[in-house]
């Protein structure tokens, strides 16, 4: 087994899990658990080595199946569009996400702490605390004044993704389809457009995962920030509509951005399957390709864990090493392991936050 690396990941959906009772079981996030019911917390992520990363906020839709098998398709699986969210419940969905990702950190007894800044995230990465950055996944609890985006940003919002894989005010998120033909689709609202100058203008990191084509060219165009996907895969490699051309990882690349390995294994494998048996060997293989085409400084881990389906090898966070093992085994240095497993993000957040 390798020598225990440090992970800064760039996406899991652990408090949605603690939030509602159904996904994680109304575990506590202080007790050591088992992957049936959550991915992470605090006993398994010390064990793990998992340093902290980006702890998303994401409001489930209101009506939405949640089974795969029901829109299995010959080849594969199609979900319809979700509808948009209602304001009013999406703010209060996400302040009691937040509230909960704060009560952790009063209550963790210094464990984990809500970062704000690059070095705050240094200094937890030196001393062995959880270091959690809050992510919208979707802003809908954003009015398109912006006038909630200064109160949040106020709290400690550091990175927003414009949209999950459903339409808001601001863009349009991309349906779940495997496989999936390229399909721009309508770009951002004027709003959008504001929501992304105001990102830029605090130092809101923006996410790309979940964007249609268009608003990721909009994003591209507008955004004087690096280029950053938290938690999508190589289309070259897997045809789902969740990850990346090779002209979109070109883009990335030339804004010295990055892009995080989503661990779904639905997002990972050539044939699209939903399926646990899943070698870590796919993992690498997509990493591989990500170094290759935008650099070795420009690729990190964006787990998804508590949000996604795992290969049986990693199972939970616990299972970390195992995939640092794994690249450690297909030619990967320490120093390109610290680079993928953390370094990577810091660089990225030291060129967007203010």
């Amino acid at each position: 087994m390798a020598k225990k690396v440090k992970v800064f990941d760039g996406h899991n959906d652990t408090l949605l899990n603690l939030h509602v009772p159904e996904r994680g079981g109304g575990r506590n996030f202080f007790d050591r658990g088992l992957p049936t019911n959550g991915h992470i917390d605090l006993p398994r992520a010390h064990e793990a080595g998992f340093a902290g990363g980006f702890f998303a906020i994401f409001v489930p839709s209101q009506k939405r199946a949640n089974n795969f098998d029901a829109h299995k398709t010959e080849q594969g699986y199609s979900f319809p569009m979700p509808p948009p969210l209602d304001p009013h419940h999406a703010l209060q969905e996400t302040h009691a996400m937040m509230s909960r990702l704060f009560k952790l950190e009063r209550e963790s007894d210094g464990q984990l702490k809500v970062t704000r800044t690059v070095d705050e995230i240094e200094a937890c990465l030196e001393d062995g605390t959880l270091a959690a950055i809050l992510h919208f996944e979707g802003a809908e609890a954003i009015d398109k004044d912006l006038n909630a985006l200064e109160v949040f940003y106020q709290a400690g919002l550091r990175s927003l993704g414009l949209v999950w894989s459903r339409s808001n005010a601001f863009a349009h998120g991309v349906p779940l389809q495997f496989p999936s033909k390229s399909d721009d689709g309508i770009g951002l609202s004027d709003a959008g457009k504001a929501l992304v100058r105001a990102c830029n203008e605090l130092g809101i990191m923006i996410d790309l995962s979940h964007l249609n084509g268009a608003g990721f060219w909009d994003v591209a165009a507008l955004s004087h920030a690096p280029l950053v996907a938290t938690h999508s895969n190589v289309y070259a490699l897997c045809k789902s509509s969740r990850n990346l051309t090779d002209r979109q990882l070109d883009a990335i690349r030339d804004s010295d951005g990055i892009v995080g390995l989503n661990f779904g294994v639905g997002f990972l494998r050539e044939d699209g399957r939903w399926d646990s048996d899943t070698p870590l060997e796919v993992l690498v293989r997509h990493i591989d390709y990500l170094v290759e085409r935008i650099g070795i400084d420009r690729v990190g881990l964006g787990s998804d864990f508590d949000g996604v389906q795992l290969p049986t090898e990693i199972g939970d966070v616990t299972g970390l090493p195992k995939l640092i093992n794994a690249l450690r085994s297909a030619g990967y240095d320490d120093e390109a392991l610290h680079k993928l497993a953390y370094q990577n993000w810091i660089r990225i957040l030291r060129q967007t936050w203010r």
